[in-house]
């Protein structure tokens, strides 16, 4: 018989912090709820509560990056400071960002979820709508919204991308002692000199 108690000051943000640091270190493969539960010092059922399983802890992670993350888009004034915050929110939440971009991990109906990812998306969308936008070669029908899909495709891609090398530790020796803000900032107009 377990008689570690249930009882936690706020269990549900302390095994959301112990399944972080796991992430970090060991990646999502790394958890156990079990484990997750002897570091809060509650019994092992105790996180069950809270996410039901593995799987539900994941799901609460990645709902909670892509809420931080819709914050830190919301507070960019343009198109390149989007790209920017959202590399540095991939450099202060590498675990957040890890699992919410694994769909297999998750539960793809959960409301919190589809709520948070609705509010991210819609942040990146904003900052693409603040930016005046280059001249097409050729205009879209009016009202289909291609050009704002390419858009967001286009910076989602350019700053996950980015984002991901980074994390990875894949531009060490490309960018050397430069800071990976400034060269995030200059990428754009390098790819796109007429933007």
């Amino acid at each position: 018989m377990n008689d570690r108690p249930y009882h936690h000051g706020d269990l549900r943000r302390a095994i959301l912090a112990a399944a972080l640091d796991v992430i970090a270190t060991d990646g999502p493969s790394g958890l156990s709820l079990r484990d997750l539960a002897r570091r809060a010092g509650v019994s092992h059922a105790a996180p069950a509560y809270h996410f039901r399983d593995r799987t539900g802890l994941l799901t609460a992670i990645a709902a909670e990056g892509h809420g931080l993350l819709a914050t830190a888009l919301a507070e960019a004034t343009d198109l390149r400071e989007a790209g920017v915050r959202y590399v540095r929110f991939a450099r202060e939440h590498p675990a957040h960002f890890q699992v919410m971009f694994s769909p297999e991990l998750l539960r793809a109906d959960d409301l919190e979820l589809t709520t948070a990812r609705a509010l991210s998306a819609a942040a990146l969308t904003d900052a693409i709508a603040t930016t005046a936008p280059a001249p097409a070669p050729a205009p879209a029908p009016a009202g289909d919204g291609t050009d704002a899909r390419l858009a967001r495709i286009a910076v989602w891609s350019l700053a996950h991308g980015f984002a991901t090398l980074l994390l990875g530790h894949n531009l060490d020796g490309l960018l050397g002692d430069e800071d990976p803000e400034e060269v995030l900032r200059a990428l754009p107009m390098m790819l796109f000199p007429s933007a």
